[in-house]
């Protein structure tokens, strides 16, 4: 091959290089995702704190939560539910208890999670005794912390 058809060539190569780099920028840029699986969950958040051992003293009281850290916060869940029915069975079951309970909507994409929470759920919903309740509480507790806290880890 000779100079001259060299030069097109390379330039071709060159020109393609940057045209398909600077595509491949502008089209993962703007991408979204359009669907997702998974469900809007109800967490009862007991309370707000900005350092750990804060939080566990606090939380001393409760037999079982879980937290999670965002933006230097640690956030205590003690329920979660997807049924707005056993959200106001819950609430009523900790302000019995002399709690101050805030709900707290969150997206879950875990559907591991969801199938077992769908079965306590239905538990949940046919009881009335405060020691299951608080079993089926600390149960979902477990398996969200099984299933999506340490799965992300």
């Amino acid at each position: 091959m000779n100079l001259k058809n060299i030069f097109p060539v390379v330039l071709c190569i060159l020109i393609g290089f940057f045209m398909g780099n600077f595509m491949f920028n502008e089209y993962s840029a703007k991408t979204d995702t359009v669907s997702l699986t998974g469900e809007t969950l109800y967490f009862l958040q007991a309370g707000v704190f900005s350092n750990e051992e804060e939080m566990k003293k606090e939380m001393s009281n409760f037999s079982y939560y879980i937290y999670t850290k965002e933006n230097n916060m640690y956030y205590s869940y003690v329920g979660i539910v997807k049924n707005e029915k056993n959200l106001e069975k819950l609430k009523g079951y900790f302000k019995s208890e002399g709690y101050d309970i805030y709900v707290r909507e969150i997206f879950t994409s875990n559907i591991s999670f969801i199938t077992v929470l769908d079965q306590y759920e239905m538990l949940l919903s046919e009881t009335k005794d405060n020691k299951i309740i608080k079993s089926i509480c600390n149960q979902i507790l477990s398996k969200y912390e099984e299933l999506v806290l340490l799965d992300k880890n």
